[in-house]
């Protein structure tokens, strides 16, 4: 009997900015196999509806799965926040009985009060993230005492997105939303960065940041996160491939993925766009 083949990884976000996270995941569990979706065709997630993200994130999932994934990072904290557990509890059941869906707000949720001395915390994010509350409420769960500040940046990703990231233009959008979260708080001495487009804004954000403050990125809390829930769960891991392979794939053009994916990777990626809807998904690079 021919061996079942050993599953990649799957790791999702509406664009590009889950490749700051799969970028840390890589550098943490290099010897995995990984597949990457940007839905960019339908980006950006954050300004849509709970029941729209819902639906685009769940196509995604089945996507995933169609492609043999036991296991699915959403890292894109807008799906996280809206279609997360929803899937988890209704949809995974009866589409992926012993497969694994996780996101990005838990594990950050989970230690972000380790880092704070005053007790004051800032969260930048989408507006999607910020009206769902999911930040302040899985706070609350494992740091009652908290306070939580949140302020919703919509300008940022058009900023990442149009390589306007380390322009002087983007200074005037970053210094705006970031005194008007410290007006809300003198005390806030640690921010998160609630988006993974930001990290690619961190040094123009410590530049308007109080001196001494935390800047904390997702890409390396969920990828020692994820470290531990391998180590966990020994029969999730043992399903995963371990060939040391990333593949890209794009729901819109490949080229232009590529074009934005090397400023987020670091380095040269060659993506394939997919359709959704069609056979195994997968057409040719474009």
């Amino acid at each position: 009997m021919q061996e079942k083949q050993k599953a990649p990884i799957g790791v999702f976000d509406s664009g590009y900015g889950g490749l700051t996270v799969l970028k840390e995941i890589v550098k943490s569990l290099p010897d995995y196999d990984y597949i990457y979706l940007g839905d960019n065709a339908r980006a950006p997630y954050g300004p849509r509806s709970f029941e729209t993200v819902y639906h685009y994130t769940l196509e995604c999932v089945q996507w995933f799965f169609r492609q043999g994934c036991e296991l699915v990072i959403l890292a894109c904290n807008t799906a996280s926040a809206k279609a997360l557990r929803t899937i988890q509890q209704n949809d995974l059941p009866k589409i992926g009985p012993g497969k694994r869906v996780l996101g990005v707000i838990r594990p950050t949720t989970e230690v972000i009060g380790n880092y704070s001395k005053t007790g004051h915390v800032g969260v930048l994010g989408t507006a999607g993230t910020v009206l769902s509350e999911s930040y302040p409420i899985e706070i609350a769960r494992f740091f009652p005492g908290l306070k939580v500040y949140q302020e919703a940046c919509p300008m940022w990703v058009p900023l990442v997105e149009n390589d306007e990231y380390d322009k002087p233009g983007a200074d005037y959008f970053i210094q705006q939303h970031l005194q008007q979260l410290l007006a809300k708080s003198a005390s806030i001495d640690t921010l998160l960065l609630a988006c993974t487009h930001y990290p690619l804004l961190i040094d123009k954000i410590r530049k308007y940041s109080a001196p001494g403050t935390t800047i904390l990125s997702q890409g390396e809390i969920v990828a020692a996160s994820l470290a531990e829930y391998l180590q966990r769960h020994p029969e999730l891991a043992e399903k995963c491939g371990r060939n040391a392979a990333v593949r890209y794939y794009t729901t819109d053009s490949a080229s232009d993925f590529n074009r934005h994916g090397r400023i987020f990777m670091g380095r040269e990626i060659a993506a394939s766009q997919v359709d959704l809807t069609a056979g195994n998904g997968i057409k040719a690079v474009l």
